[in-house]
C-alpha cells in the first residue's frame, strides 16, 4: 500500500498561512495521490477544477493578509451522501445518478468557511445501507491493507481514502457504526459524535433518529479539530444541540483516576482471539496510566442489533419514499402512467439491499405488526438508554472492541444479509442511545488493523 504522509492538520494550516507551502501545492499533492490510487475504488468523483480554483483563492487571500481560517488550504474528501452545491451527489445510488444539488450541507459549508478544500466525493454503500461498501451501485471499495478485504461500511470509501493518505481527513456518516467500523477495519480514527452535535442539514437521510456526522482521520488531534469546526447548533436542523464552549482540540484528559468501564457484553463469545488480545493490552495500558478499571454490564445490548434492524428500516422506508421518479432523481422513461413511474423507477433505481430495508421497514410499520415489532423495539431502546445512563454514574468512559473481527473478505458475506448485519453488533448500541463513540487503532491481528 502506497501511503501519502500528511503533517497534522493544524500544522498544515499554519504552514499555508505562513507561506512555507501554498494551498495550491497541498491540493495538487492530494490530486496526485488520488490519481495513483484509483484501483482501490475509494472515490466516486474528483472535484479537480473547483478544488484548484478554491486553493488559488485562499493563496490570494493570504497574499493580501486576510484571515483564512483554521483549516486553510487543507484538502478533504466528503462521503457522497453530503450534498455539494453544483457538484454531483449520488449517495452511490442509480436513482440519484446525475443529481446536482442547488445547495450544500452545513458541515461542508462550515469546513469551507475555515479554509478547507473538498477535492473528491467518497464511495459508500448505496444510501449508506451496508457494512462493507459492497452495496454501492458503482462498485466496491477495497481495504488499503489487503485489497482482497472490505474497508467496512458504509463510509468505506472515506476510511480507505484516509488510510491511503489521499487527504488528511474525510467525512463520514454513522447510523449504526458506519464511521467506526470502517475506521476499525482500516486502522484510522473515526468519531461518532453525540446525536445532534453536528448538523445533518444537506446530508441524504438514512434513519433520522440515529444518523450522525463525523470525521475520519489518522490521529485523534486531527479528529478533534475537524469536529471543533463542524459542531454546534444549526437553524436548518432542529435536532442540533448546544456544544461545549471549550474546544475539543485543546481538551486533554489526565488518565490518572479516570473511571474506565470495560463492557462485559462486548468481550464475550464471538470475539476473535486477536481482537480480544489487542483490547486486553489496551486495558492494561489504561491501568498503567493510572485509570481505574471496572467491568460494566449493559444487559439489553444483546437485543440492540435486533432492535436496530426494526427501528432503522422503518425510518429508511419513510425517508426513501421521496424517490418516486416525479420530484427529482432518476425517472423511468418507459412508464406509461403514474403507477408505472413509481414501480419502474424504484425497481431500477434501488438495489437489493435498499429494497430489503424498505420492505422490512414497511412491514414493521404496517397495521397488525406495528405493536408486535416497532413499539417493542422502541421500548427496548428506552431500556437500553436507561441502562447506559445508570452505568455512566459509575464510570466516565466505556471501552471494548469496535468489531468482533478484522475486515472480512470481499464477497464473503454478500449472500448472507444476516451475517453482514452482525458486523454492526458492537456499534449499534451507541447510535440507539445517542452517546458519542470513537474507534481508535490499537494494533493488528493477522497483519490487519
Amino acid at each position: 500500500m502506497k501511503v501519502q504522509a500528511w503533517a497534522p492538520i493544524a500544522k498544515l494550516s499554519q504552514n499555508v498561512q505562513e507561506g512555507s507551502v501554498t494551498a495550491t501545492e497541498l491540493v495538487e499533492q492530494s490530486l496526485k495521490a488520488i490519481e495513483e490510487s484509483q484501483e482501490y475504488g475509494a472515490l466516486l468523483l474528483v472535484a479537480k477544477e473547483s478544488a484548484v480554483a478554491r486553493a488559488k483563492e485562499i493563496d490570494e487571500l493570504i497574499k493580501k493578509g486576510e484571515k483564512v481560517g483554521r483549516l486553510a488550504g487543507v484538502p478533504f474528501i466528503a462521503k457522497d451522501n453530503f450534498l455539494t452545491k453544483n457538484i454531483e451527489t449520488t449517495a452511490a445510488s442509480n436513482i440519484l445518478k446525475g443529481f446536482v444539488p442547488p445547495y450544500q450541507s452545513t458541515a461542508i459549508s462550515k469546513l469551507e468557511a475555515e479554509g478547507a478544500i473538498m477535492v473528491a466525493k467518497a464511495n459508500l454503500d448505496s444510501f449508506a445501507h451496508g457494512s462493507s461498501t459492497e452495496n454501492s451501485d458503482f462498485g466496491p471499495s477495497m481495504n488499503p491493507h489487503d485489497i482482497s478485504r472490505v474497508p467496512g461500511g458504509s463510509s468505506g470509501g472515506s476510511a480507505a481514502a484516509v488510510a491511503l493518505g489521499l487527504v488528511p481527513f474525510a467525512l463520514g456518516t454513522d447510523t449504526g457504526g458506519s464511521i467506526r467500523l470502517p475506521a476499525s477495519y482500516t486502522g484510522t480514527v473515526g468519531v461518532k459524535p453525540t446525536y445532534g452535535l453536528v448538523s445533518r442539514f444537506g446530508v441524504v437521510a438514512m434513519a433520522s433518529s440515529t444518523d450522525v456526522i463525523g470525521p475520519i482521520t489518522t490521529n485523534v488531534d486531527d479528529a478533534a479539530l475537524v469536529l471543533d469546526v463542524m459542531a454546534g447548533k444549526d437553524i436548518n436542523d432542529s435536532t442540533t444541540i448546544e456544544r461545549d464552549q471549550e474546544p475539543y482540540s485543546e481538551n486533554e484528559i489526565d488518565l490518572k483516576g479516570l473511571r474506565v468501564g470495560v463492557i462485559k457484553e462486548h468481550l464475550g463469545e464471538g470475539v476473535d482471539d486477536g481482537v480480544k488480545k489487542a483490547v486486553e493490552k489496551s486495558i492494561d495500558d489504561f491501568k498503567k496510566a493510572g485509570a481505574q478499571i471496572k467491568e460494566v454490564s449493559i444487559p439489553s445490548l444483546k437485543l440492540a442489533l435486533a432492535c436496530y434492524y426494526i427501528i432503522v428500516p422503518a425510518e429508511v422506508s419513510s425517508n426513501l419514499s421521496r424517490y418516486d421518479g416525479v420530484r427529482f432523481g432518476y425517472s423511468s422513461p418507459d412508464a406509461k402512467n403514474v403507477e408505472e413511474v413509481y414501480d419502474l423507477t424504484r425497481s431500477y433505481g434501488f438495489n437489493s439491499e435498499n429494497k430489503r430495508r424498505i420492505m422490512i421497514g414497511t412491514y414493521v410499520l404496517s397495521s397488525g405488526y406495528y405493536d408486535a415489532y416497532y413499539n417493542k423495539a422502541q421500548t427496548i431502546r428506552t431500556k437500553l438508554i436507561n441502562e447506559f445512563d445508570e452505568a455512566f454514574k459509575e464510570v466516565d468512559v466505556m471501552i471494548g472492541p469496535t468489531a468482533p473481527s478484522i475486515a472480512f473478505k470481499l464477497g464473503e458475506n454478500t449472500e448472507d444479509p444476516l451475517k453482514m448485519y452482525l458486523s454492526d453488533i458492537m456499534t449499534v448500541g451507541m447510535n440507539l442511545n445517542g452517546s458519542p463513540a470513537v474507534s481508535v487503532p490499537i494494533g493488528k491481528s493477522e497483519d490487519m488493523p
